[in-house]
């Protein structure tokens, strides 16, 4: 993924629009595109389910230096700017395309709204559900308990 986008021109103000249309076309109400602190931040409220994505943004300190072989250059504070800029562009438009994934997953009836976006999924506690999921799954693996592989009958979607 890290190549997608890669020197894109887009402004990031565009991107989000982009995104603000995608939600719109999709049903999407109550949302709400932006950043807070160092996080790009997407809320929206879609067949009963609130839902946050939440994506590191880069700390402008990422960008002092950049690799020249194998030594390390300081850059001029406008080199900063720049880089940081390119590298926010580049992030909303993964953003975006990680959203269009879900909704054309959910348009080809591969994935349920609640499969595509389970672990962005708010629960009335304010945690998402992956926040809540991801370290009950990490101690599962950890401990060797896990489920059967294949479930045994049912009709099971995804």
């Amino acid at each position: 993924m890290a190549d997608f986008a890669k020197g894109t021109k887009v402004p990031v103000q565009r991107t989000r629009m982009e995104i603000e249309d995608l939600l719109d076309k999709h049903g999407a109400h109550s949302r709400a595109v932006g950043q807070q602190g160092m996080q790009a931040v997407i809320l929206f409220e879609k067949d009963g389910r609130r839902v946050r994505i939440q994506m590191e943004l880069p700390s402008p300190s990422e960008f002092r230096s950049r690799k020249r072989g194998r030594n390390h250059v300081e850059r001029t504070q406008r080199e900063q700017e720049a880089a940081l800029q390119q590298s926010l562009r580049e992030r909303w438009r993964w953003l975006l395309l990680t959203l269009k994934a879900k909704f054309v997953s959910l348009d080809g009836g591969i994935e349920t709204f609640e499969e595509a976006f389970l672990a962005h999924i708010v629960m009335p506690n304010g945690q998402s559900v992956g926040d809540w999921l991801l370290p009950e799954l990490a101690e599962s693996y950890a401990n060797q308990k896990m489920p059967p592989l294949l479930p045994s009958g049912g009709n099971h979607h995804g």
